[in-house]
């Protein structure tokens, strides 16, 4: 590695960030442990290998144990130090944990393997970071204090040293600048950098990712400011809504002062590896992770975007998605301008979709949204909307305190409730992340029935293979004479010769359902059989979604506006309320049921 101390050190994320941020986060660790040994003789300030969407996909999809992952990545990368995402009190899951659950996945963590945390909070509440800072130093390893960045009213040059110097305060080793939807412009950049630069006295680094086309450019600015440490991303999973390009950026500084010492020539025999990976992953690319500089008027991340796709296309209504990206600054706005990072983008998103496709703002608020108002995530950078508080949480106190506060400790109930399923601590911690899917994945584990997604091919699919879940296969029909290319979504499971998918044709989604003929077959969860909401006490949805919970049994008397179910849709729980008081005398669903738009679903008289 290049001594001097002009030269700029690279943070390459190809193995977390790059095929998070291009093809949904499905690179199996099978295609990255061939090419390790050329990684680690490059000789980068780090590697990022863990976080972020990394669990979630290796659980839920790949059916990986991702601490496994963690301990092979740290014995084929032993000359360079590793590097994850944390998501502050949240570590990697949606929600706030307790202290003991932060401290205990700080340290198995580092015992796994990992070197350096960066460590964030979506609202910048510094209060959430206290924890995973105090516990990466107890650690021994490199703590990374990190900056959301956005750009906002109250987001101002001057909170951002504020937060900056605060951060160091905590044992910040070093303060990373995170711009995870490519808001910024080369010259903010050389503004920001140069701030902080003289602020503090710790390595400020940038993370920026590529959406907007600005992000290589913003770099360069930020190293004649005084940054010494970027973030890229190998050529074959670079720009678009992932980062600059590494190869591009050790091209662009050779020469000069700003020298990184890296091996073009070895770069490119890594970059030719991964680009037949990414082959492989064809059908997990999205339209919406290409160059965008949208992002610059809606701050929507490109991950966020893709997201968002999906969940409109399973609502069958990807027309409207413009609609949803108008929507998404008004919602943040009344949520005091969090920046757009998860959890806060699926909050904000999410949101918006329903008031869309409700046809009335907040009509129907998502639990997230509520317990956002509620303080269950810390403190709003900005005022909120108190109309809108109040009619989320009508005069419920709101709390001031440090969210975590109100949390008792954990690892105890959790290791008890997984009981033997859990091998060892990680399994407890994985279980704490993803509690229904942990779960699922370790008794399948156990059980031996451990089957990782089949990968679709993106056109000619083979017979049989199963469709998987948001990502199109796309046939071409012919019918007298004239040609259609038509793509086809998996949105349920199939049952016996019936199968509910989205035809999309000409641009135009379509739910409909596929069955054999002359053959009879059970209506599928969510399929109909249910009568339609036609009276005051019959309780239905405004949107697609599936029973998380249902509140009320037959024979219970309820108030009008009382919860009656916890739905979820696009990855936000609802509560559905009762438009009456009484007597419920039937309920039609049951946890784990699909519900569609105007089916009864419970009725009260």
């Amino acid at each position: 590695m290049n001594a001097n101390a002009d030269a700029v050190k690279i943070s390459d994320v190809v193995l977390r960030d790059g095929h998070q941020s291009l093809i949904a986060t499905r690179m199996r660790t099978e295609d990255m442990l061939p090419i390790c040994a050329k990684l680690d003789a490059i000789g980068f300030h780090s590697l990022e290998v863990w976080g972020g969407a990394t669990f979630d996909a290796c659980v839920r999809f790949l059916k990986e144990d991702p601490w496994e992952r963690l301990q092979s990545l740290r014995e084929a990368l032993p000359n360079t130090p590793l590097q994850m995402l944390l998501r502050g009190q949240n570590l990697l899951g949606y929600r706030h944990y307790a202290d003991d659950v932060v401290e205990r996945f700080v340290a198995r963590s580092a015992d796994n393997g990992i070197d350096i945390f960066r460590v964030f909070d979506a609202l910048n509440d510094l209060r959430n970071l206290e924890t995973a800072m105090k516990a990466v130093k107890a650690s021994g390893k490199h703590a990374q204090g990190t900056i959301c960045y956005t750009v906002s009213p109250v987001h101002t040059l001057a909170m951002y040293v504020d937060q900056a110097k605060r951060l160091v305060d905590m044992g910040a080793d070093s303060i990373a600048i995170k711009d995870m939807a490519g808001l910024l412009t080369p010259y903010a950049t050389g503004e920001l950098v140069a701030a902080l630069v003289g602020a503090v006295d710790v390595p400020v680094h940038l993370h920026a990712h590529a959406t907007s086309g600005l992000a290589a450019l913003s770099q360069m600015k930020a190293v004649e400011a005084g940054c010494r440490y970027i973030d890229t991303c190998n050529s074959a999973f670079a720009g678009g809504t992932s980062h600059p390009s590494t190869e591009a950026m050790v091209a662009a500084f050779q020469g000069t002062p700003h020298d990184t010492g890296l091996d073009l020539v070895a770069l490119k025999e890594i970059g030719d590896y991964f680009r037949e990976v990414r082959k492989k992953y064809a059908a997990f690319e999205s339209e919406y992770t290409r160059e965008d500089v949208s992002v610059q008027i809606w701050q929507v991340p490109g991950g966020m975007m893709s997201n968002l796709a999906n969940q409109m296309k399973e609502q069958n209504a990807l027309g409207r998605i413009q609609d949803v990206f108008d929507e998404i600054p008004r919602v943040r706005a009344d949520l005091g301008y969090p920046p757009l990072v998860t959890p806060t983008s699926q909050i904000v998103g999410t949101q918006a979709a329903m008031n869309v496709l409700t046809g009335e703002r907040y009509k129907s608020i998502t639990n997230e949204v509520k317990r956002y108002l509620l303080g269950g995530y810390g403190q709003p950078p900005a005022a909120v909307d108190e109309e809108i508080r109040r009619k989320a949480i009508g005069n419920e106190p709101v709390d001031e305190g440090r969210p975590a506060d109100q949390l008792k400790p954990e690892m105890q109930r959790l290791a008890k409730e997984i009981g033997d399923l859990a091998e060892n601590e990680e399994d407890v911690l994985t279980f704490a992340m993803f509690p229904d899917l942990g779960r699922d994945y370790l008794k399948n584990r156990r059980d031996g029935k451990l089957v990782p997604e089949a990968i679709p091919a993106p056109s000619s699919p083979s017979a049989g293979r199963p469709v998987a879940e948001g990502v199109p296969t796309e046939f071409v029909i012919d019918v007298h004479g004239e040609s259609y290319e038509v793509q086809i979504t998996g949105v349920g499971s199939g049952q016996g010769s019936k199968r509910r998918v989205y035809l999309t044709l000409d641009g135009m989604p379509e739910e409909v359902v596929f069955e054999a003929k002359d053959e009879f077959v059970k209506e599928t969860k969510g399929g109909g059989g249910r009568a339609s909401a036609s009276e005051p006490g019959h309780v239905s949805t405004s949107m697609p979604g599936n029973i998380v919970e249902v509140l009320v049994a037959e024979g219970d008397s309820v108030k009008e506006g009382q919860a009656v179910l916890i739905t979820e849709a696009m990855k936000m729980e609802t509560e559905v309320q009762a438009r009456v008081g009484g007597t419920v005398k039937a309920v039609h669903v049951a946890k784990g049921d699909r519900v569609t738009p105007g089916e009864v679903l419970i009725e009260i008289a």
